[in-house]
């Protein structure tokens, strides 16, 4: 027989590990934002490994839980929607942060830090619209999906800005290439967070 303490436990579990792989997925962003305004030469890439490895062991116990929990706090179905949103986000960061690493040399007058900035702020209202999953208060969470629908705006802005710039005649081909491959990484990312927030945001609506 299942008490409710086992129930409880087991909602909590899951919880909690949405909650590690959010800030993990977090943490990437904030060691970009890091990197974009520090300008290394040989940019250290140590913390974006942490963090999908962070990611991928709680992943991992999410999957177990999933099999061994007879009851969980929400469907399934969420649960694995919204993991798998989360983990994209780091993904990308590290697509960039790998990609950066190879072509830094090139990348020398490219100031990547304000659209970085943005992405770890939507990473930080992601962290905070996983962890209000706890409450299921709608209010809370349209006013956070409201704050991320913001940030995703302001980043649409800056790429038509960054288009102008590259189609102004005053970059060579390779600055062109290269500012478009990187911002774009950039704005999926984001995109990611935004995408992740939705489902967290839906997940409330659904139970509450």
């Amino acid at each position: 027989m299942f008490s409710l303490q086992t129930i409880f436990g087991s909602g909590k579990q899951f919880f909690n590990l949405l909650d590690e792989i959010a800030q993990a997925a977090y943490a990437s962003t904030k060691a970009l934002h890091g990197l974009m305004r520090a300008g290394d030469r040989e940019p250290a890439l140590d913390a974006f490994k942490l963090a999908r490895q962070r990611i991928r062991i709680a992943s991992e116990k999410m999957s177990q839980a999933l099999v061994d929990s007879f009851m969980t706090p929400i469907e399934r179905e969420d649960i694995e929607a919204l993991s798998s949103a989360l983990y994209k986000i780091p993904k990308q960061v590290e697509k960039f942060a790998d990609r950066y690493a190879l072509a830094i040399k090139h990348l020398e007058h490219i100031d990547f830090a304000p659209r970085a900035a943005m992405l770890e702020q939507a990473a930080a209202v992601v962290v905070e619209m996983v962890h209000e999953l706890r409450t299921m208060n709608p209010d809370r969470m349209t006013a956070l999906n409201e704050k991320l629908r913001s940030i995703e705006n302001e980043a649409d802005r800056l790429m038509l800005e960054l288009y102008r710039d590259i189609y102004s005649g005053r970059l060579d081909n390779m600055q062109m290439f290269l500012l478009k491959e990187f911002f774009e990484i950039l704005e999926k990312a984001i995109d990611r967070c935004r995408e992740a927030g939705v489902v967290a945001y839906q997940i409330v609506l659904k139970n509450s």
